[in-house]
């Protein structure tokens, strides 16, 4: 088996064990009576079903011999930056944290493996051209309309995704915490970018 097959077959696997991990979570979420929508307002499970989304189709333009467009690299760049806080938020300010009935290999899978597989998957197989300053902005696009998204709608119907973002429990510190986590990530991912001839993956890859 060549490498880039096992890098198509690793992203696949990757990226299909990651959605079933989260419809199994939201299908537990409804029977439990939780809200469809304050599921999907998990920073978590809206980073991870992007990072898979963006596994299997890089996967199958490689399995197709397709080279890998600017905007899916972009698209690769915004899910290593989003799956990188997931990591290392979890690990900063939920480790320890009443989980409720989060099933222990979903959140294995979804706050261990899927941030360093897709960090992995980036610095194994780098962009074909280094991004610039305008692509580390974008980057920061989500994160910060996420967290706007979660301390407005917080502030009307009283409940919060995570602790660290209720502003009475926490206070405003933590809330800060996170959004200034966005752009240190985001330059981390792009000063870490090897070249893409330092990359042991990309020779035949298709890329």
């Amino acid at each position: 088996m060549t490498k880039p097959l096992l890098l198509i077959l690793l992203r696949l696997l990757l990226g299909l064990i990651a959605l079933i991990a989260i419809f199994s979570q939201l299908a537990i979420q409804i029977h439990n009576g939780f809200s469809i929508l304050n599921f999907f307002s998990y920073f978590t499970n809206l980073s991870n079903l992007f990072a898979a989304a963006v596994l299997l189709y890089v996967a199958s333009r490689v399995f197709f011999r397709r080279h890998t467009s600017d905007l899916s690299d972009q698209a690769r760049y915004v899910s290593v930056v989003n799956m990188a806080l997931v990591g290392v938020v979890f690990t900063v300010l939920l480790r320890g944290v009443d989980l409720g009935s989060l099933l222990p290999w979903i959140n294995v899978m979804l706050h261990y493996v899927m941030p360093c597989a897709v960090v992995l998957d980036w610095l194994l197989q780098p962009p074909r051209v280094k991004l610039g300053i305008k692509q580390i902005l974008i980057c920061q696009v989500f994160p910060a309309l996420y967290l706007v998204y979660v301390l407005c709608r917080g502030h009307n119907i009283g409940w919060y995704p995570y602790p660290f973002l209720n502003p009475d429990k926490s206070g405003w510190w933590k809330a800060r915490t996170f959004g200034r986590l966005e752009l240190p990530v985001g330059c981390e991912s792009y000063l870490s970018t090897p070249s893409r001839s330092c990359s042991p993956w990309s020779a035949r890859s298709g890329r």
